[in-house]
């Protein structure tokens, strides 16, 4: 990253007003880094806490409850799987990886321990924000429960349920995004379930992968990227709302184009 020249771009940025300050948690070991992503992230309106290891960033997780963390991989005491594994135990806060430019495996491990997405060093500031907004976009949950009210199941009504999708034993409640099995809830990243979401509204309707990147992770038609992100998340879900994740029945492989929800009558 260019330092100076991106401290120097923070002056023409102007912090939101009038909105509530979502906090992000940096984990990083390069100091400098540390540096130019908090600088810049508060100036475009965010609350930051900051950890220089795995284990700092796990202790700040807990005490500060961000809504987003930004995880380097490569970090002493604690590496960044480590604590995207910690964090996962309990939560399904959205993690941005940062990762290191020809190392696909890191990608793909991260991804698999439930990151939401990644982004390649060298990158600018100006594209980790980019990544932020985009996640943090498609991971708020439309519900808010009122203090004392009841967050239970929805009720096991048939398919013209308000906001509830139902296709054999799961429910998908698309405004409290929220997905139940026989009343038991599965747990969902945001992106997991925004992927879901795009699939079951469409559903009998086969995405390319690079469609399903345009549409869940906001990226652009021209921005290359891995679309392996998308084929690991595929598997996740599937994991996670199969009978059997190896022979689908809902989440269905298109053959040359990519992936579709099975068609829901």
């Amino acid at each position: 990253m260019a330092e100076n020249e991106d401290l120097q771009e923070l002056t023409e940025e102007e912090t939101p007003e009038g909105e509530t300050r979502q906090k992000i948690l940096v984990a990083d070991d390069e100091a400098s880094i540390r540096r130019i992503l908090e600088t810049r992230l508060k100036m475009v309106g965010y609350d930051v806490v900051v950890a220089e290891d795995g284990e700092e960033a796990v202790e700040v997780f807990n005490k500060t409850n961000p809504d987003l963390v930004v995880l380097d991989v490569m970090m002493p005491k604690m590496d960044g799987y480590g604590v995207t594994r910690e964090i996962r135990r309990t939560s399904d806060v959205p993690i941005i990886i940062l990762t290191a430019l020809g190392d696909v495996s890191e990608r793909i491990t991260g991804l698999e321990l439930g990151a939401d997405d990644y982004v390649i060093k060298p990158f600018s500031p100006k594209e980790l924000e980019a990544r932020v907004k985009a996640v943090l976009r498609r991971t708020i949950s439309k519900d808010v429960i009122i203090p004392g009210s009841s967050a239970a199941a929805p009720a096991a009504g048939g398919k013209g349920s308000k906001n509830v999708i139902t296709t054999g034993a799961i429910k998908i409640d698309t405004a409290r995004r929220q997905v139940y099995r026989k009343n038991e809830r599965i747990r969902l990243t945001g992106m997991e379930f925004s992927l879901l979401e795009l699939l079951v509204n469409n559903s009998g309707q086969a995405y390319s992968r690079n469609e399903i990147l345009q549409h869940v992770w906001s990226y652009p038609a021209d921005h290359r990227i891995d679309t392996r992100v998308v084929d690991v998340h595929i598997s996740r879900l599937r994991s996670k709302l199969e009978a059997d994740p190896t022979n689908p029945e809902l989440i269905l492989t298109a053959r040359g184009i990519g992936y579709m929800f099975q068609r829901i009558n």
